[in-house]
């Protein structure tokens, strides 16, 4: 009995005197629960940002063209812009490779983690129906989802 009251009263002098420094002390919920047994749990109330415009996808950019015409890639040139979007891991056991049109991506290198599923936040070209835009590096290459042969590339799309 004796220790149980020691306990309450020095939780209640501390937490007088957190309170008196302007540090509020929780109570702590009956039987280790949150909200009371049948009471809506309540969340923080937040209006969320503000001033903020998301993003919002170009008109058309999931349109993707049926057919291939491989005579509008077959080049590789320098991207005309630079973005900055994180560091890149190469896929374990390979080494860096300036890949150009016609050469046969590896499969690691086309894993959902090197997709660039996002595109146009990048100026690349709409992927045309059984193609898609991986990164390598600094590079994005439009490769053949069926082969992995290389498109098209884009050196320098990211910094």
């Amino acid at each position: 009995m004796k220790l149980a009251y020691k306990f309450r009263t020095s939780l209640s002098l501390a937490a007088l005197l957190l309170g008196g420094m302007g540090i509020a002390m929780a109570a702590e919920p009956p039987h280790g629960g949150g909200a009371p047994h049948g009471a809506p749990a309540r969340g923080e109330a937040h209006e969320g940002p503000r001033g903020y415009t998301r993003v919002t996808e170009p008109h058309g950019w999931d349109a993707r063209p049926g057919t291939v015409d491989r005579g509008a890639y077959q080049h590789n040139f320098q991207a005309a812009r630079s973005y900055r979007i994180g560091p890149y891991r190469r896929p374990a056991g390979w080494r860096a490779h300036r890949w150009g049109y016609g050469e046969i991506l590896p499969r690691a290198y086309w894993a959902s983690q090197y997709l660039i599923g996002d595109y146009w936040l990048f100026s690349l070209e709409v992927p045309p129906a059984g193609y898609e835009w991986v990164r390598d590096g600094s590079d994005a290459l439009l490769i053949d989802t069926n082969t992995g042969e290389v498109l098209q590339v884009e050196y320098g799309v990211f910094a």
